[in-house]
């Protein structure tokens, strides 16, 4: 415990260090490309238009909640899912990435996950802001509880910052980490409940839903739908938030503790 209480104290000491470090690796990603920041919106525009046209336009799926298009339920779920995935690819490979810093003795290395984690957060608050226009463009008044995006983009930056300073210690060491966390969040976009609605479920195999709810990612897909959609506060799904806080917390600290357990041979391998 006092390990993380130092690590806060040092985030809250270098944050200009932490900001200036996470906008130039944001800038990195771009540099030398000709469209820049464009990329960075193509895929997952073309993702969303097609699931679009599969779902709703071949297969003329009825829409989860009735009365709102099918991309508009579609849209706060992969949104999200990309800013997790993302971050948790990122952060993974981040001591490789810095490995110059990681070899200098008076550098923190425990900020390296966060610094990548904002660079992400960059990338997320551009889909975020396109979610909005979506919502506006077809005609969704704004309402309260979209505010709660906020919260739920930092109970997703936290779940996939526990993660990563699990995944990001062991891939020093074992290469193949960053292809098993590759491959999944490849099985995990489908074991959370973003391109289908998890009630299909509810008479066959009620197991499954309980399955479903299970994994962590589950709270931040439907706090962002129930914040975008139906106007539910994060206060109306109480067990499913604390369930996802204490799963958090326990992955964070054995992430943590790990990370701190392997630090002292970073800079030997790398």
């Amino acid at each position: 415990m006092n390990y993380v209480i130092s690590l806060m104290k040092e985030i809250v000491r270098k944050r200009k260090l932490i900001w200036d470090l996470a906008k130039a690796d944001f800038r990195k990603r771009f540099v030398g490309s000709y469209f820049g920041i464009v990329w960075m919106l193509v895929q997952p525009i073309v993702t969303v238009l097609i699931y679009f046209f599969i779902f709703q336009v071949g297969f003329k799926s009825v829409p989860p909640v009735p009365g709102v298009p099918y991309v508009l339920w579609l849209i706060p779920g992969i949104v999200p899912w990309f800013y997790y995935s993302e971050a948790l690819n990122c952060v993974t490979g981040c001591l490789q990435e810095y490995s110059y810093l990681v070899k200098k003795v008076v550098f923190q290395v425990e900020i390296l996950p966060i610094i990548k984690l904002i660079s992400c957060m960059l990338v997320h608050a551009f889909f975020a802001g396109i979610m909005l226009a979506v919502f506006l463009c077809y005609g969704r008044l704004p309402m309260a509880t979209w505010i709660q995006i906020l919260y739920y983009s930092f109970a997703a930056s936290m779940l996939a910052l526990a993660f990563g300073y699990l995944t990001s210690a062991v891939n020093v060491f074992f290469k193949d980490m960053a292809q098993i966390v590759s491959i999944c969040l490849q099985f995990g976009m489908w074991l959370t409940p973003i391109m289908y609605q998890e009630t299909m479920f509810a008479d066959k195999a009620p197991w499954f839903v309980t399955i479903l709810k299970l994994n962590p990612f589950y709270y931040v897909v439907a706090g962002y739908r129930d914040s975008m959609l139906t106007g539910n506060w994060f206060w109306e799904r109480p067990r499913l938030g604390i369930y996802f806080w204490v799963v958090t917390l326990v992955i964070g600290l054995v992430g943590l503790r790990v990370f701190k357990r392997l630090r002292p041979h970073f800079s030997d391998v790398l």
